[in-house]
């Protein structure tokens, strides 16, 4: 079996418009797809992706893998991209380049993207949202800019963010850091799912620890 063929999608408009990498591969006939949504500063190459990837071929699932603006092959530095960009990628992937039903399988900030992605489905797309049959979510980081960044950062890092725009969050996986912008926890801010219960309306398990 020849391997899928790295494909580029437009998403966005003016100043806004970036190319998004992404790897297809359809269904068999009658069995539905998976959609991989990624860690933060993670790639639709990552050891987790490419072995679900290898899974899923192996028994005639579709199977899509994308990078986030800012992530990898596609457009944009991260410090310019937000969440409501890869909420938005994640939605143009899964109507433009998916057919048929999919099941969404979110890693840690992919869990959060993921979420957000149903809920706002449910209120403004059903019939787009009615292809989502379930989520997996590993490890998910929902509200993370909130919850997981901003609450827990020390208060030199919050001072910096108001007052110059920008902090770089130290990283044990990159020595450059990663850059968090306050743009980014504004953003966020505009994704939160919070603490208000709401029905996904189909099967949703998560999975955490080793």
């Amino acid at each position: 079996m020849s391997e899928p063929t790295l494909q580029f999608l437009d998403v966005g408009t003016g100043m806004k418009q970036r190319r998004i990498a992404h790897i297809h591969s359809p269904a068999k006939s009658g069995e539905m797809g998976l959609i991989w949504l990624t860690g933060l500063k993670s790639d639709m190459v990552s050891t987790k992706a490419a072995a679900l990837a290898e899974w899923a071929t192996s028994r005639g699932l579709g199977m899509t893998r994308f990078d986030y603006s800012g992530h990898g092959r596609s457009d944009v530095a991260f410090e310019d991209a937000v969440i409501s960009d890869w909420i938005e990628e994640t939605r143009a992937i899964l109507e433009r380049v998916t057919t048929g039903d999919q099941i969404l399988v979110g890693s840690s900030t992919g869990g959060h993207v993921a979420l957000s992605l149903l809920k706002s489905l449910l209120d403004t797309s059903p019939e787009l949202g009615a292809r989502i049959r379930g989520l997996v979510l590993i490890a998910p980081a929902w509200d993370l800019s909130e919850e997981l960044m901003w609450k827990k950062f020390p208060p030199e890092a919050r001072r910096a963010i108001l007052d110059n725009g920008r902090w770089v969050r130290p990283s044990d996986y990159d020595p450059a850091g990663y850059v968090i912008t306050r743009a980014f926890i504004d953003d966020g801010r505009t994704t939160l799912i919070g603490a208000a219960p709401f029905d996904p309306g189909r099967p949703v398990m998560i999975i955490q620890g080793l």
